[in-house]
């Protein structure tokens, strides 16, 4: 019994599985090489409030963040979510697109990116804006342990423009570690 037990008599060899309850684990003994594969490792997120304006049929960055997974083996979720507001002059059809770019490397299809919004808007009131959630998530596999940069980028195909996170919105950039 614990009387009698010398102290450090027992160590891992002589544990059957499941002999230890979590309870008797100390909390930095808790590492990320021990977590299973699909594990969340670790989450960053970052929340812009400065309202950004594009009309440019090329991707612009509309934000970033930075991340250092733990492993070479780990996957990185991008997350992105924000509200933007299209402003018509008159009868269009139009569409924003959005991707998330590892680097200088585009996570999505080409010019298409991940995800995106298009539409005809008609209106005989110049300058009416309407307003729209744009979002998308995106799983990558960066192959390092070194800090990665994940820029988030829209383009546009007309001049009028779309405003990101206007009129006291805003847009958030999460990034996701999940054990390989």
């Amino acid at each position: 019994d614990a009387g009698t037990l010398a102290t450090n008599s027992v160590d891992s060899a002589e544990l059957i599985d499941g002999s230890i309850d979590t309870a008797h684990i100390a909390a930095n003994q808790i590492t990320s090489a021990i977590m299973p594969t699909g594990s969340v490792l670790q989450v960053v997120s970052s929340t812009q409030t400065r309202a950004l304006t594009t009309s440019s049929a090329t991707y612009v960055t509309v934000g970033s963040l930075a991340i250092t997974p733990s492993s070479t083996s780990s996957k990185i979720m991008v997350s992105y979510n924000s509200g933007i507001c299209y402003q018509d002059t008159n009868s269009i059809s139009w569409y924003a697109y959005a991707t998330a770019y590892r680097g200088s490397t585009n996570l999505g299809r080409g010019s298409s990116g991940i995800g995106g919004l298009t539409g005809t808007y008609h209106t005989s009131n110049a300058k009416d804006d309407l307003g729209f959630n744009m979002s998308f998530e995106i799983l990558d596999s960066p192959s390092t342990a070194d800090a990665v940069t994940y820029y988030v980028k829209l383009r546009i195909n007309n001049t009028n423009g779309v405003f990101v996170h206007d009129l006291d919105g805003y847009s958030t950039i999460t990034l996701t570690e999940i054990a390989g």
